[in-house]
């Protein structure tokens, strides 16, 4: 399911328009403006009941190598957003 998909079915099913609905939208998960990135950018995690726990996540600067040279590098300290299942989410796929 892409954006444009999941917007007509929040529409479908909250009676919004295709418009309201794609403003829901972006308004939760827009990378620049969004509630969700803004709140994993702070440091904070997101915790849906029933659903899941987004959370951003420290990754070590390590030593890696180049595939094309196998020359070493150094790679830098980054953080990156996980996504944890919740219980009722799990309990549903299965």
């Amino acid at each position: 399911m892409n954006k444009s998909e999941l917007t007509h079915k929040l529409a479908e099913r909250a009676h919004l328009s295709k418009a309201e609905a794609a403003r829901v939208i972006d308004t939760l998960f827009s990378a620049e403006a969004g509630i969700i990135p803004g709140v994993l950018k702070s440091g904070e995690k997101v915790q849906i009941t029933g659903f899941g726990v987004f959370e951003p996540r420290k990754r070590k600067a390590r030593e890696g190598y180049n595939p094309r040279t196998g020359k070493r590098m150094g790679i830098k300290e980054s953080t990156s957003a996980v996504f944890r299942v919740g219980k009722g989410l799990r309990e549903s796929l299965t």
